[in-house]
């Protein structure tokens, strides 16, 4: 192809297609309605709720009786009639603040002014554990954002992330599951984490955790230990509350991945992909992807997956995809022929204003003339500097879905 980065920039474009929350709420729901009217509150959470609302309202067959929208600002979608009837509340994110809180006050107030018969939609995408949230008795607003900006640089997988999550809550971990009180309710989820288990999306306000998802990590410091014995416990994975709750996986990572490997295929481009999701630190995770790229030949290599950042004290600017990034550019200095594209799904990496970054074997060098030390930047998690310097950011923009990371590489 005559151009690598608009080639990787439309594969990017297709994968989010593939997985956008609008078509596919409105897809499912209209396979679920069989052509007859009915009528049903809407309660959308996440990152994906603006967009997913947007599908249920143009589902045809679906009278929404009352609707509630809650999502992070950096979600909102520019046209807000697309939100119209619904009552719209936005939540911190990535770090919980007083308006998750709120957020959480008009969750239950919701849910409490349901008419006993009313059958409920949920809608449900990653986001929601920060941007919803009710403490506990004796834990305050600063233990919780203590909390989550411990667990955003622990290095902790996305697993062992919700179980301290919902170990320190009054909503998450099925607690929202009896508030319901026995009704019909459909949850449509897109989930954002390895092996979609639906007690990991948004930490699982309406589902069953089973018991091997529950046990904490070991060794947690004992100040989190203290968090977490106020909280109440959580619904037994065989509450009667669960019942009436019928949980559809409609999007996940593979579906974005299948979709970049069908835009590539219909280039006549050779694709390569990784089985598993990447877990693993973000910069040897980078760096193994470039690796991977200058043994292979011509195609492009698809993997996606949430790598891991562990963050120093003084952590710059920066996110996962941005770290990874950074460290492929660096083992790719000098070569002609590669592209990385790694950017957030959700089209937000590291809660900046960057989705994350397209780089090719000129990228260390362009961000060293500009007086920056591609390692250095890495060791003190500022990717982002390093890559505005080099020209290689991606903006952030809503996008109407959070499906984890995705990575393309294009050897030409």
């Amino acid at each position: 192809m005559s151009d690598p980065r608009s080639f990787l920039r439309e594969v990017y474009g297709s994968a989010l297609a593939a997985v956008d929350g609008r078509r596919l709420v409105a897809r499912t729901l209209s396979s679920m309605a069989g052509g007859a009217p009915r009528e049903a509150a809407v309660l959308a959470i996440g990152k994906a709720a603006p967009a997913m609302f947007a599908g249920a309202v143009s589902a045809p067959g679906l009278a929404i009786t009352r609707a509630l929208v809650i999502t992070g600002t950096a979600y909102l979608p520019a046209d807000r009639d697309e939100l119209r009837g619904a009552q719209l509340v936005t939540g911190g994110h990535p770090v919980p603040n007083q308006a998750s809180l709120a957020a959480g006050d008009a969750l239950l107030r919701f849910l409490a002014d349901l008419p006993p018969d009313e059958p409920l939609l949920i809608l449900l995408s990653g986001g929601a554990s920060a941007m919803v949230e009710r403490l506990p008795d004796g834990i305050g607003l600063d233990d919780l954002a203590r909390l989550n900006r411990w667990l955003l640089g622990s290095g902790f997988n996305i697993g062992d992330t919700n179980r301290i999550r919902r170990a320190v809550s009054a909503v998450k971990g099925g607690r929202l599951a009896p508030l319901l009180r026995g009704r019909p309710a459909e949850l449509l989820i897109i989930s954002d984490v390895p092996g979609d288990h639906v007690h990991d999306i948004g930490s699982g306000p309406f589902s069953p955790v089973p018991a091997e998802a529950r046990p904490l990590p070991p060794n947690l410091p004992d100040w989190i230990e203290t968090l977490v014995r106020h909280a109440p416990p959580m619904p037994a994975a065989d509450d009667p509350a669960f019942a009436s709750i019928a949980a559809r996986i409609i999007a996940n990572n593979g579906s974005a991945r299948a979709a970049a490997a069908n835009r590539a295929i219909a280039s006549d481009v050779k694709v390569y992909r990784r089985s598993t999701l990447v877990a693993e630190d973000a910069e040897a995770a980078g760096t193994a992807f470039a690796d991977t790229l200058l043994r292979s030949g011509a195609g492009l290599h698809i993997w996606g997956g949430e790598p891991a950042v562990s963050l120093p004290p003084d952590a710059g600017q920066g996110g996962r995809c941005q770290h990874f990034a950074l460290a492929a550019a660096q083992r790719l200095s000098g070569a002609a022929d590669v592209h990385v594209l790694a950017a957030g799904s959700d089209g937000c990496d590291g809660g900046g204003d960057q989705a994350g970054a397209l780089v090719d074997g000129g990228s260390v060098a362009r961000g060293r003339a500009a007086g920056l030390d591609p390692a250095d930047c890495l060791r003190r998690a500022d990717a982002g500097r390093f890559l505005a310097a080099s020209g290689d950011l991606l903006p952030a923009a809503p996008t109407g879905t959070n499906v984890m990371d995705l990575m393309f590489g294009l050897k030409s």
